[in-house]
């Protein structure tokens, strides 16, 4: 639903296992000297495109949380003593809806500084080390730790560790990682995920169809196709000019989306920090009551008459070609009050997402094309005007439908700016409730219980009333639940509009994911899946990953994958984000293929080498359905979204488990 008036997508995601250990960060170290005994240390963070480091300031939480960026210095304050904090860029700050946080984070390079002051002037080498954590919009990978040692008289390297630090203990326990996963030949890559988003680009277009049936809009139409057709001295100048008419309408649309782009250019992240902004929010939310409103006829919002005045008689002055883009810049104008709400909320629906200046111009680009289309073919068949049904009532009734729509809207954008500034004012069973009321408003209106200024008596309902009195009908008992502490209050078709679950009237418990029985050891874990006689999931899990929430509330919170979960599977979630430290004994150096030395510490260290060493992945969420024997049941997968793909990956697993 928040990408309800998006043109068009098409997302490719396609990974194999061998090529998903992921390495999309480079650091390097730097010094500058100030003083004698004064030096900058600078670190600099290179980002690929699409992932994003955190800040070192996140608000520590019990529940998820991002996971730090943090800076350690050997030997100080011995030999030298830091002056002030690591001071790091500005970034990008923003309210996310997982986290239920504001978050901080830095895209494509970052750069960070430390100044100390030597104690003892002979130090030639500072080791320092950065410990931290990146993600993208489907994944996060496993934190780690990258060591420098920097020399004060120039230059600095990595630290990859001593290998012949590693005693034979340290080879005996890396061994232990490995635990043989075989049925590679079988299920050899990740699954190849092709999803297109046709039924996106079909609601988008849909809002330009909606536009065309309002009263500002719908008359125009047989009036210029007749217009196009009759005047023209031959039917094929004519025929020329009603489809010039249309491109024109579609391109003016479009150019309204490139300010975005000028706005995007100064600051690629301006759309995404403006949609978190709590004044614009409240203001969104203003302008959209106000449409809605104007769309029930107490008012018409209208752009000043003498600008298409001017643009009318600068069109039959001048003629041809250009004449003829005048007349569609005039209909953009004399439309905009049945237009004007339904561009805002392509507006607010653009900022509100992560598309920025180029997805507005898709969304203006299918509302143009909606638009331009009758224009063109009414004017290669003329014959079709007569099927047109006539200008009525049931003009104004479109409008009043869609003032209904603005209102539910509106609400969205107050619970943006309530979900920042953590008012409380409106939780997800008092949104679920007003929309409700909205829903049951636009019900009687529909069935002719209640009336606007601008309605007309109404003698009988027709069909298309009925009928989208009943589905509007429909839409409010679905949403009824919503209101109540089950699991039925999880609205999916709804999933990412409403307030987020935990954002809510009743008390919730923290348990395991949807309070499943979760092994966080993977020996215990196979060890009861023997007992048992159960296939195993392999979940790889992060505390910060955001990815691996939204699968477990909008796809293992379906009734029968949840159902498959808990009593088909055994479920072994490891968290490789978790920083509690290991027993002394289970410590121990892990000598990685391209010879560096890593410190196996804590549990989050453990389970994140586990990871890379059994399945070359080291992204979260991943998901591996294994038997007690360690044999593949199926291809391994990662974020998917897709409730009924991701049951048909577990039901597939569960048959060959039994084969």
């Amino acid at each position: 639903m928040r990408y309800f008036f998006l043109l068009l997508t098409t997302i490719l995601f396609s990974t194999t296992l061998f090529s998903q250990a992921l390495d999309p960060i480079k650091w390097d170290a730097s010094v500058k000297k100030e003083t004698e005994d004064t030096y900058i240390l600078c670190f600099k963070a290179t980002l690929d495109k699409g992932w994003h480091l955190y800040s070192q300031n996140v608000i520590e939480s019990d529940e998820i949380a991002p996971t730090p960026t943090e800076f350690t210095y050997a030997n100080a304050p011995d030999t030298y003593e830091l002056i002030g904090k690591t001071i790091e860029p500005k970034g990008i700050e923003k309210y996310d809806n997982i986290f239920e946080m504001d978050v901080k984070y830095f895209e494509k390079k970052a750069i960070f500084s430390q100044k100390i002051k030597l104690l003892d002037k002979s130090i030639k080498t500072i080791s320092a080390e950065v410990f931290f954590s990146i993600c993208d919009d489907e994944r996060c990978l496993a934190p780690q730790v990258i060591k420098f040692d920097i020399n004060l008289l120039g230059g600095a390297s990595e630290n990859k560790g001593d290998v012949s630090s590693i005693t034979a203990e340290d080879k005996n326990k890396s061994e232990a990682l490995h635990i043989g996963v075989t049925g590679w030949d079988v299920f050899p890559a990740e699954h190849v995920d092709e999803k297109s988003y046709f039924k996106i680009f079909i609601l988008g277009f849909l809002g330009g169809l909606i536009a065309l049936l309002t009263p500002c809009v719908f008359p125009m139409i047989p009036l210029t196709v007749s217009f196009f057709t009759k005047s023209a001295k031959d039917r094929k100048k004519g025929l020329f000019n009603a489809i010039l008419y249309g491109f024109f309408i579609f391109i003016i649309y479009v150019l309204l989306s490139l300010p975005f782009h000028v706005l995007d250019s100064l600051d690629p992240e301006i759309l995404n920090n403006i949609s978190t902004n709590v004044t614009l929010n409240i203001i969104f939310f203003i302008i959209f009551i106000v449409f809605a409103i104007s769309f029930f006829g107490y008012f018409e919002i209208t752009l000043p008459a003498s600008w298409s005045t001017k643009l009318d008689s600068k069109a039959t002055s001048i003629g041809g070609v250009i004449g003829v883009f005048f007349m569609a810049l005039t209909l953009a104008l004399v439309s905009f009050s049945c237009t004007g709400p339904i561009l805002g909320s392509l507006l607010g629906g653009s900022l509100s997402s992560d598309g920025g200046a180029m997805q507005l111009s898709f969304g203006m680009g299918g509302f143009g094309l909606a638009l331009a289309l009758p224009f063109a073919l009414f004017a290669l068949f003329p014959n079709w005007l007569n099927s047109l049904p006539k200008s009525g009532g049931w003009l104004n009734a479109v409008k009043v439908v869609l003032g209904f729509i603005e209102v539910a809207l509106a609400f969205k954008f107050l619970s943006n700016a309530d979900l920042v500034e953590h008012w409380g004012i409106l939780k997800r069973e008092l949104f679920i409730g007003i929309w409700i009321l909205i829903g049951l408003g636009m019900v009687l209106y529909l069935f002719g219980k209640i009336r606007f200024p601008h309605d007309s008596p109404i003698q009988k309902l027709s069909k298309g009333r009925k009928a989208l009195g009943i589905i509007t009908l429909a839409f409010v008992i679905y949403l009824i639940p919503g209101l109540t502490n089950t699991v039925a209050a999880n609205l999916k078709l709804l999933s990412g509009f409403p307030p987020p679950l935990f954002y809510s009237i009743y008390e919730k418990e923290s348990h395991g994911p949807l309070g499943l029985n979760a092994y966080t050891d993977f020996e215990e874990g196979v060890k009861a899946a023997k007992t048992q006689n159960k296939p195993i999931i392999l979940d790889f899990t992060g505390w910060a990953c955001v990815n691996c929430r939204k699968m477990e509330e909008q796809v293992w919170s379906y009734p029968e994958v949840t159902d498959i979960l808990k009593n088909k599977y055994i479920l072994i979630s490891l968290y490789v984000d978790d920083r509690k430290k290991l027993s002394k004994d289970d410590q121990f150096k892990f000598l990685k293929p391209d010879k560096r030395v890593k410190d196996i510490e804590t549990i989050g260290d453990k389970w994140a080498t586990f990871q890379t060493v059994n399945f070359k992945n080291n992204s979260q969420p991943y998901y591996v359905l294994l038997n007690a024997d360690m044999e593949l049941l199926n291809y391994t997968t990662a974020y998917t979204p897709d409730t009924n793909e991701y049951l048909m990956w577990l039901k597939t697993g569960l048959q060959n488990f039994n084969k």
